[in-house]
């Protein structure tokens, strides 16, 4: 009965295998496909290119054909099953590198430069107000394959509407497409300040005061499982910057507290509910604004603190949820001189971003900025600026730039001139597409 039950085991194990390994295949052939079809309309219909691409074609086809019949080949060597997991989960980084890869090869520049923007729909199409996606929505985004878009209450008039406009937008797109919003509870609520029914969730404040992480886990269930029948798959949420006194900051309620251990344990906690319920989640506002009483939105917020200061206070709080793997991380604006040698907003600060974020926390994660049309941005750079200081500090997508097409063109030129390697928008591009593919994979 044992040798029954192994024998099962292995059965599926391989079975399991087989089934990704396809996926991963018929993905690739399709990249490859896509790549020739956009070849022949925009007339780079180089013969030599067509037929390596097409022996490549071939070759994935081959391999399909050898995994077909893998199943029936079942007897062999007996699979030990204390190697399995380890084993699938190794398996499942190869396939899904592979396909991060070969999405990026086929890229042209253009398109991968366009990927590093998250913007809004308005932004995208030139409209007044966006609360559907067709024929212009279908031309922008085919002009700039932006990463993502995110919405606001102006675009949301109903649940039908909502649902349509996002399900075709993501049809429109030639690539993976982050579809984001910002859903924290309480006060920041896009959906759940709309006409749309879906749960109260209350200030983050109430549910650090009960001390119970579980009430944070299911918020983050709650705004992450309504979100996903929505169509999104990106939150903006949870916040991981500690407040003290909600009256004396601008983040206020939004937070859980102002005690690093417990703001950390219920951000972390929100985030696995966000997760756990197939949206993307993102801790903010990186190294924390909450001791700041002004509002980045406004202008320049310095936060007069030392390094060994911010490493036992607002860096504790982002530590749980980044060991936790959330996805995204949004660096905020505020200025930490003690750190990054001057006042330079920590999202446009190398020493914030790779030196601190990345290299001390061990963040490996997409990152992403604040909103770049707040004053302590825009009173200071332009937005070509801010975009390539942003990239070269170290982030991976640009959220919401003032000028999305002068950002653009900014870090296109950039990247031409070789002010930013192409190998460095490569790393973003494949940080942001292993979540892409991890969550349509896993729908």
């Amino acid at each position: 009965m044992e040798d029954d039950r192994n024998w099962d085991e292995r059965r599926e194990y391989r079975r399991r295998r087989r089934v990704r390994s396809q996926i991963m295949a018929y993905a690739v052939v399709g990249i490859f496909l896509a790549a020739m079809a956009a070849g022949a309309v925009f007339g780079i219909g180089v013969i030599s290119d067509r037929i390596k691409e097409k022996k490549q074609a071939e070759e994935l086809a081959r391999q399909l054909e050898e995994m077909s019949q893998e199943e029936e080949a079942i007897v062999g060597t007996p699979v030990s099953m204390e190697g399995t997991a380890a084993e699938e989960a190794a398996e499942e980084t190869d396939w899904l590198e592979e396909l991060v890869a070969a999405t990026i090869e086929e890229m042209p520049l253009e398109d991968k430069v366009a990927g590093l923007f998250m913007i809004t729909p308005e932004a995208l199409t030139g409209v007044g107000q966006a609360i559907q996606a067709g024929e212009g929505t279908s031309q922008a985004l085919e002009k700039y394959a932006v990463g993502g878009l995110i919405y606001f209450g102006q675009n949301i008039q109903s649940r039908e509407q909502l649902t349509e406009m996002l399900a075709n937008t993501r049809s429109m797109s030639k690539y993976p497409l982050f579809l984001a919003v910002d859903e924290e509870g309480g006060k920041i609520r896009r959906v759940g300040g709309s006409s749309i029914e879906v749960p109260e969730v209350g200030d983050m404040w109430n549910i650090g005061e009960s001390g119970d992480s579980a009430q944070a886990y299911e918020a983050g269930s709650t705004l992450g499982s309504y979100l996903y029948e929505l169509g999104f798959d990106v939150d903006f949420a949870p916040v991981a910057d500690l407040v003290a006194d909600p009256d004396d900051s601008a983040v206020g309620r939004r937070a859980f507290g102002g005690d690093p251990a417990l703001v950390g344990e219920m951000a972390a906690a929100a985030a696995d509910g966000i997760q756990a319920a197939g949206v993307s989640a993102c801790l903010k506002h990186f190294p924390g604004i909450g001791a700041a009483a002004e509002d980045t939105h406004e202008g320049m917020v310095v936060l007069e603190k030392s390094a060994e200061e911010l490493k036992a206070s607002e860096l504790a709080a982002f530590q749980p949820g980044i060991a936790g793997g959330v996805h995204l991380v949004m660096v905020g604006h505020v200025s930490v001189p003690a750190v990054a040698g001057d006042n330079t907003p920590a999202s446009l600060s190398e020493e914030m971003i790779t030196g601190l974020l990345r290299g001390e926390l061990g963040y490996t994660g997409i990152v992403i900025t604040d909103a770049m049309n707040m004053a302590a941005i825009t009173e200071y750079y332009s937005s070509g600026d801010a975009a390539v200081m942003a990239l070269k500090a170290g982030a991976d997508m640009i959220l919401m730039p003032e000028d999305f097409r002068e950002a653009y063109e900014g870090v296109l030129a950039a990247v031409k001139e070789g002010v930013i390697a192409e190998e460095r928008v490569n790393e973003s591009l494949k940080r942001i597409y292993r979540v892409k593919y991890r969550n349509s994979l896993e729908e």
